[in-house]
C-alpha cells in the first residue's frame, strides 16, 4: 500500500528556536538560516523540536511509500504541518523571516491563518496521492488542532501509530527511532472512532 507521512510541527518560540534564530549564533545551521538562501525546514525542527521531531522524520523518512516519487506534490511522502503555511516538504528551505513567523503562529483549529493553509494543500495532496494511499499522523492525536482538520480532509484514510497513545513526546521519538533502528513498522489505525486517550505505557528499555 501507498503511504506518506504527515508531521506535526515543533514549538518555534521555545528556548531552542531562539539560539537557532540568535544573531550571535555561530554553528552551521544559524549561519544557513541567516543566510540568503535559509535553512531546511526538516534541519530547523529537528534542532528546535530535538528527540521527538529527529525521530518523526527519521521515521517518516524510512517507511513513506509515496504512490509516485516523481510527482512534485507527493515527493518523498513526508509533509511537515507548519503554523502558517500549510504542509510543507522537510527538504523546504526557510529563512529567519519565516522561522519567526511560525513562532508567531497560533496551531489551533479555530485559527484561520493556520488552518486554510493546512486545508487547501492536504485537498491538493489528497487529489495528487489518489485514493488508494494511506495517510499517517505523527503528532499529538489526543488534540483537535492536527486532527479535526486534517480527519475532514483525509477521513478514514487518516491513520496513526497505535503505540502513541499514552506516551509523550519523548518517549514517541525514542519508540521512532527504535523502529528505524531496527527496521520495524509500528501499527497503524484509522483515527475515525480511535480511542485516543489512554494509560501511559511502560517506559521504554535501554536501547
Amino acid at each position: 500500500m501507498s503511504r506518506l507521512f504527515l508531521l506535526s510541527p515543533a514549538n518555534c518560540s521555545g528556548t531552542r528556536a531562539k539560539q537557532v534564530l540568535s544573531p550571535n549564533a555561530q554553528f552551521a545551521l544559524a549561519c544557513d538560516l541567516r543566510s540568503p538562501k535559509g535553512a531546511m525546514l526538516g534541519d530547523i525542527f529537528a534542532f528546535i523540536s530535538g528527540l521527538y521531531f529527529r525521530g518523526k522524520l527519521a521515521y517518516a523518512t524510512r517507511f513513506a511509500a509515496p504512490p509516485d516519487p516523481d510527482n512534485p506534490i507527493v515527493g518523498c511522502g513526508v509533509h511537515v504541518i507548519t503554523p502558517n503555511a500549510g504542509l510543507r516538504s522537510p527538504d523546504t528551505y526557510v529563512t529567519q523571516r519565516a522561522v519567526r513567523a511560525f513562532a508567531g503562529g497560533d496551531v489551533h483549529q479555530d485559527n484561520a491563518a493556520y488552518r486554510r493553509p493546512l486545508e487547501k494543500s492536504a485537498r491538493v495532496l489528497l487529489r495528487e496521492a489518489g485514493s488508494d494511499c494511506e495517510v499517517v499522523l505523527l503528532g499529538s492525536v489526543a488534540s483537535p488542532k492536527y486532527v479535526d482538520v486534517l480527519m475532514h480532509i483525509f477521513g478514514d484514510r487518516l491513520t496513526f501509530p497505535i503505540d502513541f497513545v499514552g506516551r509523550g513526546d519523548m518517549s514517541r521519538g525514542g519508540l521512532l527511532l527504535r523502529c528505524v533502528k531496527s527496521s520495524e513498522e509500528l501499527e497503524y489505525a484509522p483515527l475515525r472512532g480511535a480511542i485516543r486517550h489512554g494509560r501511559r505505557p511502560a517506559k521504554l528499555g535501554p536501547p
